[in-house]
């Protein structure tokens, strides 16, 4: 394909980087609203608009700074309000709540790889940006649904294995919290993370292009 300039880049990422943040906002109101949390029904957030989840600097400014530097794209929606006291089994269902944000992300992903294989059917002129969608579509939502699986609570692979533990080690590990911001800085200015995510992110984009291409 025709490499992009700048300009066509952002231009082509703004969609899928906005939907591949903000779906999976809109997922997780959704899973908790029909576990019996209705705060995410009243405060408006119980869609998959994506104008009920931006949050400006979350989901707009730093992505698009990650998409423009050609590096990892960091971003997150606008914070959702829970309540878990409403939900029943509130441990059993904030683990269901978190897991529907990496499957989100997934579908989104195969969603893209499925925009890919459609482009052989668009018009020429609109066939080349289609294609590069997709392409940013499965990297970004492969990539967010990753690091989302880290087991560091809040991230939703913490939350997930917080629910597996027996009560006593959950709540220790629930301690683990406050620091969990700057573990993963750590990690990720010492190359760890990306030495240990880098090689899944290939494998799962590979496996998913392998689908369409």
């Amino acid at each position: 394909m025709q490499e992009l300039s700048l300009i066509q880049t952002l231009a082509v990422s703004i969609l899928p980087v906005l939907f591949a943040i903000t779906m999976p906002a809109g997922a997780q109101a959704f899973m908790a609203d029909r576990l019996g949390d209705r705060t995410a029904y009243m405060t408006g957030r119980r869609t998959f608009s994506p104008f009920a989840h931006i949050d400006p600097i979350g989901s707009i400014v730093l992505p698009m700074i990650g998409v423009a530097m050609g590096g990892f794209i960091i971003g997150w929606p606008k914070s959702l309000q829970l309540n878990p006291g409403a939900m029943r089994k509130p441990r059993t269902a904030l683990a269901k709540v978190a897991v529907v944000t990496p499957l989100a992300n997934l579908v989104m992903a195969l969603l893209w790889a499925g925009a890919i294989a459609a482009s052989a059917y668009a018009p020429d002129y609109f066939r080349a940006p289609l294609q590069w969608m997709g392409l940013i579509g499965i990297k970004v939502n492969v990539a967010l649904m990753i690091f989302t699986l880290i087991p560091l609570p809040p991230l939703p692979g913490g939350v997930i294995l917080q629910s597996l533990l027996p009560s006593r080690a959950a709540w220790q590990f629930s301690k683990v919290e406050p620091y969990s911001f700057w573990i993963l800085l750590l990690l990720m200015f010492t190359g760890v993370l990306g030495g240990l995510l880098m090689p899944l992110l290939k494998l799962v984009n590979m496996l998913i292009l392998s689908l369409v291409l």
